[in-house]
């Protein structure tokens, strides 16, 4: 039996004991949007209030349980062991958060363990476990690397921890990193190990500081923007439910056995969407590899008869897209009219200011025998922002004047966000030596993550950062179709292709003159845009669809958690 089902027959066997109105649901529960996660969450909101197993009227009361605990450490400060603390405030029933089984009880956590007061390490044997905060999986408490002293030498203050101690992340505690330790070892101060002063099950305590409930109380009272941290006072000060000793135990192999399953329907889904992909671009491909309209409108059948299974996805509508994009620049996307002519009359030898001719190496596919292959830079004028004296500062935006275009205001879809766009005066606009727009440029990013973005300007006039390019196009290219070539998974081969190379991506305009792009009559440039244009937009409604759909979906998960924890 795979992990997967044998997951799946345990939480079965566990919804029908316990929670029969979500075994219906469990698959919506699985495959919602972050369902995996939500369904984490659940368990651990379930553990904590009781609702995980079944309680046994047998079980020694809580209440018992802690008085013992208590005798424990008043025997440990008597002998000399551990210091008397300071009080703690006593439970009262604002502090409590929602009703827990009768035989449980609330304490505080500083009240019957040693939080706050770590022993620190001293000589280190080479093989000692020296655990690091990156050490452990964020949300699951997973430890993914176990390095020794040889491999990591301790440089600063270290906490020592033994066999069976809990160990806490209170360095940005959202992170929901804790840990049992399975064998002795010393952490960085990033971590407080902490144990109890008389019987527990340390799993238990995991299960609780990682639940919601805890993180919604460490979160209300970390402090620090950058780097928030959950303080001693207020860790020490957090109520927990705990039951008694042995359903401790039940609640911790419940909660083992509930996240086995989680893993099991993470690897399912990761498998799911690896052949999903692989499906989608076996399919995707068959039809950028088609030759012609007609192989093309047989290979699109393929995907039309799987259209509901290929594009279920946001992912799967990107890639469609973009498969789009490449049949509208090698002609697939419009039927051909051999009566127009060329845009350009030289073939192959179109030149740029360099007069650098075009190489068959350089051509990465076939065209309809009216295109013709140009260099951008024998079609468009390259217009650099200014480097100069005259460039302008931050200081100098002002509310309103001539847009000031920088890399951030460039959107996915090719626009220009005007909410956020900087302006500069008449004055400073006039005394720039270049980088100056008119309305149909394009713009196009040299540097840096955003390496390509590309924008066409609609306003009259504007200046650009030196991050960016200005291209001007000639009238024998349609700015639009410019821009889809440049977007396309071809124009994206090509930065890869002049890419300096450098710590940060880079690019010369020179080099981006030197782009070798494909080139149809006029005429069909503006038939390819608008027919682009088209089913662009129907991938916009799909996504709207599908985004729509999975929050329904999230939306109901959330709906039967909030059912199961009420």
């Amino acid at each position: 039996m795979s992990a997967v089902l044998e997951a799946r027959e345990l939480s079965a066997r566990y919804l029908e004991a316990v929670q029969p109105a979500l075994l219906q649901q469990f698959e919506l529960l699985a495959t919602a949007s972050g369902g995996v996660v939500r369904l984490r969450e659940l368990i651990l909101s379930l553990a904590v209030r009781g609702h995980l197993v079944r309680q046994d009227p047998g079980d020694e009361p809580a209440t018992e349980l802690v008085a013992r605990i208590f005798k424990q450490k008043e025997a440990l400060i008597c002998a000399g062991i551990i210091k008397r603390d300071r009080p703690l405030l006593p439970i009262e029933p604002e502090d409590v958060p929602f009703d827990i089984p009768k035989a449980w009880c609330w304490i505080r956590l500083g009240g019957i363990t040693n939080y706050g007061a770590p022993k620190k390490a001293g000589e280190l044997a080479p093989n000692t476990w020296v655990l690091d905060l990156e050490d452990i999986e964020k949300s699951t408490g997973r430890l993914v690397h176990r390095a020794r002293r040889a491999e990591r030498p301790a440089l600063s203050d270290k906490n020592a921890f033994e066999l069976g101690d809990v160990l806490y992340g209170k360095l940005r505690p959202y992170l929901n990193k804790v840990l049992v330790a399975d064998e002795p070892g010393v952490c960085t101060t990033e971590l407080i190990p902490f144990r109890c002063f008389g019987d527990w099950n340390p799993g238990y305590f995991k299960v609780a500081l990682s639940s919601p409930m805890f993180l919604e109380y460490v979160n209300a009272r970390s402090y620090g923007m950058k780097m928030p941290q959950l303080g001693t006072d207020d860790a020490r000060n957090a109520v927990l439910p705990l039951p008694p000793l042995p359903e401790q135990a039940r609640i911790v192999a419940r909660v083992d056995e509930l996240m086995r399953l989680c893993e099991a329907l993470e690897a399912q889904g990761r498998l799911e969407a690896e052949q999903h992909a692989r499906l989608l671009g076996t399919l995707l491909g068959t039809l950028t590899d088609s030759s012609t309209p007609e192989e093309l409108a047989a290979n699109w059948q393929r995907v039309a008869d799987h259209f509901d299974l290929l594009l279920d996805r946001p992912e799967a509508v990107d890639a469609l897209e973009q498969t789009l994009l490449q049949l509208a620049v090698r002609g697939l996307l419009v039927p051909q009219d051999s009566n127009q002519e060329p845009g350009v009359k030289n073939s192959h030898r179109s030149l740029t200011t360099a007069e650098e001719p075009i190489g068959e190496a350089e051509l990465p596919f076939d065209v309809p025998a009216n295109w013709r292959w140009v260099r951008l830079g024998s079609q468009a004028e390259l217009i650099n922002g200014d480097r100069g004296k005259n460039y302008p500062n931050r200081a100098e935006y002002v509310v309103t004047g001539v847009p000031f275009i920088n890399t951030g205001h460039i959107e996915p879809d090719g626009t220009l966000s005007q909410d956020s766009m900087h302006h500069l005066t008449r004055a400073k606009f006039e005394s720039l030596r270049s980088g100056k727009t008119r309305s149909g440029d394009l713009v196009y990013c040299l540097r840096g993550a955003t390496l390509g973005k590309t924008a066409i300007v609609e306003y009259p006039e504007g200046a650009i950062a030196s991050s960016l390019v200005i291209l001007r196009f000639k009238e024998s290219v349609n700015r639009k179709f410019a821009y889809l070539f440049l977007t396309s998974p071809f124009g994206r081969e090509l930065i890869r292709r002049f890419d300096n190379g450098s710590a940060q991506p880079n690019l010369a305009a020179s080099s981006v003159a030197r782009y070798v792009m494909p080139l149809p009559p006029l005429e069909e440039q503006s038939r390819i845009v608008a027919r682009a244009a088209e089913l662009r937009r129907l991938c916009a409604d799909l996504r709207q669809r599908l985004a729509a759909s999975q929050t329904t979906q999230s939306h109901l998960a959330e709906a039967l958690v909030d059912t199961a924890v009420a």
